[in-house]
């Protein structure tokens, strides 16, 4: 079959989110075809090029979230009507509540304020199509305007009502950013319309393209949220004033139970996301919670190896970043040494940013004001018992190399979502020590200890336990290496997505009908799972195509060769 594959900020592009598990799906599926619709979120990563894409990629559609000139339409007045009722009844549904809330305080049932919501996004995705273009008419004084009304109508949130004009802007200007996949030229018979099923790689922006198609074209939605987007948008810091947070949240809100309420499947990464998905809407029916697929055979070695790490030795592995808490694990670390000197603590990771560097800075000169230079005992002058360390140094050239160098891996997080760092120590058969945030707990299953965050007195109690008892830390690791194999490879992620493609398929009407020599429609002559991939008359290069000058649609599709970076494998990001 063939699939719309939307990501956004990530595959095929060399660094983002979701490029790997991306990747490793579609190799995994060689037997489907793939085109994939990506949009971008700044210029340097559009600069940076794509990973080496494999054969099963038919074409990709690229367009950038992070620009977008205006698309020069010009609106009559029939059209400015349209503009006007469509974007005043979103405006309206984002005053009249929170989404997500069952309480009905707004005076409305959820489900009423879903459809007004639903109706609203469609109408001008329709109005784009017909118009050929949205940014401006987004960018306009009538969006302000409608904004405003909407904002001090009877019934409104109370935070809607003290919005002011830089309120209004503010917020006018991110709905036109969210909404710019309506003015793309994809939802075409020979783009999303063509395909067989659509696969958002995360909601949010990303999840737009999947509910046009679904909307202009009826091709189905699966939609795969590994960390809510929601959920980061509430947790993401803000200046903001309380109007602008308020009607923010309820776009996002609405955006997300739209797209659950659309797709035929959710597929949550873990029992945390699920939670949180079915908070927003999603009905329980849908979801099917599919673990992140990683790659084992790299820490194989490590993991089958016995025990050769030091004892002595803690590892943290990760990226480095105020949300990981390293302050709590070096306190920890303080009073673990007070019980066992000997103990030696690696750090091994990079900065995430400006911000992950400063914590860096503020992390080292902690452990310096820690641990000052011991002039007797374990430890020449001029040592300390901590290190910072990161992949690739002649001491840890992989990162297999990191979690053998330790007996234990802790894991100190105040947030987290599926932590990948843990299920690497796992494929290890490694002891871990972790904080009780996101899916720490679905993921360790009692193979690992597990503590309060913010706690370094907890923390230190169990990192004594483990280095205390050998036996006890053999017996953890091979559970946990047991544990990763079975739920977290590669091969169970793309078994359980091509049992869902074919799922959806057979629930969907084959949407291309093919008539006989008579006239009459053919059944099953298209069906979507005997989709042969690869192209058997035209050998030619791949199909990349982007979005024309400000988004503007019924621009030509453009069949070029790849961008000419050089290609680059798949290597782990950030963590």
């Amino acid at each position: 079959m063939r699939i719309g594959l939307l990501t956004e900020g990530g595959y095929p592009y060399v660094s983002g989110d979701a490029r790997l598990w991306c990747d490793r799906l579609v190799r995994g599926l060689g037997q489907h075809e793939f085109d994939v619709y990506a949009l971008s979120r700044s210029e340097r990563q559009e600069n940076e090029g794509w990973i080496a894409l494999p054969p099963q990629v038919g074409r990709v559609w690229t367009a950038p979230l992070w620009t977008a000139e205006d698309d020069g339409t010009i609106y009559g007045r029939r059209a400015r009507r349209r503009f006007a009722e469509c974007y005043g009844e979103l405006a309206a549904a984002l005053c009249a509540g929170n989404a997500g809330d069952p309480s009905g305080a707004s005076g409305e049932s959820p489900a009423a304020e879903a459809d007004r919501f639903g109706s609203a996004l469609y109408g001008l995705a329709e109005l784009a199509r017909d118009e050929r273009g949205l940014v401006g008419a987004l960018r306009s004084e009538a969006a302000v305007r409608a904004l405003e009304r909407a904002c001090r109508a009877p019934g409104a949130l109370g935070a809607a009502r003290e919005a002011r004009v830089p309120d209004l802007l503010a917020v006018a200007a991110h709905l036109e950013r969210a909404l710019r996949p309506l003015s793309l030229d994809w939802y075409e018979d020979d783009g999303l319309g063509s395909v067989d099923l659509c696969h958002a790689t995360t909601g949010g922006s990303a999840a737009l393209p999947g509910l046009l198609a679904h909307h202009f074209h009826g091709v189905p939605l699966l939609l795969t949220e590994y960390g809510v987007r929601l959920r980061t948008h509430y947790l993401a810091g803000t200046d903001a004033s309380p109007a602008v947070r308020s009607l923010l949240a309820a776009f996002h809100g609405r955006l997300a139970a739209e797209s659950y309420d659309r797709a035929a499947i959710v597929t949550p990464g873990n029992a945390h996301a699920r939670r949180w998905q079915e908070r927003c809407g999603a009905d329980r029916a849908k979801l099917r919670t599919v673990y992140p697929g990683m790659d084992a055979s790299r820490f194989a070695e490590v993991g089958e190896s016995p025990q050769s790490a030091d004892p002595d030795t803690l590892v943290w592995v990760g990226r480095v970043e105020p949300a990981k808490d390293l302050v709590s694990l070096l306190h920890a670390f303080a009073e673990i040494r007070k019980e066992a000197p000997k103990t030696l603590l690696r750090i091994v990771g990079a900065p995430d940013g400006p911000d992950g560097e400063a914590y860096l800075g503020h992390c080292r000169a902690l452990a310096a004001q820690l641990f000052p230079d011991e002039a007797e005992g374990l430890h020449a002058v001029g040592d300390n018992p901590v290190s910072f360390e990161e992949i690739g140094g002649p001491e840890l050239p992989s990162l297999a190399d990191a979690y053998a160098a330790g007996a234990v891996t802790v894991l100190a997080s105040v947030v987290e979502g599926f932590p990948i760092s843990l299920v690497e120590a796992m494929f290890c058969g490694r002891a871990t020590v972790s904080t009780d945030v996101g899916a720490v707990v679905e993921v360790i299953g009692g193979t690992g200890l597990v503590v309060p965050p913010r706690n370094p007195r907890a923390l230190a109690e169990a990192c004594l336990a483990l280095l205390r008892d050998p036996a006890r830390r053999e017996r953890l690791g091979a559970a946990a290496r047991a544990r990763a194999l079975e739920l977290f490879t590669v091969e169970q992620n793309t078994t359980a997505f091509h049992g869902i493609y074919l799922e959806i398929v057979s629930h969907t009407p084959v949407s291309r009908v093919v008539l006989d020599d008579a006239g009459e429609p053919l059944p099953f002559a298209v069906p979507a799972e005997a989709h042969v991939p690869g192209r058997w008359t035209h050998p030619a290069a791949r199909v990349v195509a982007r979005g024309g000058p400000g988004w503007a649609k019924g621009a030509p599709v453009r069949a070029t060769p790849p961008r000419t970076t050089p290609p680059m494998p798949a290597t782990e990001g950030a963590r």
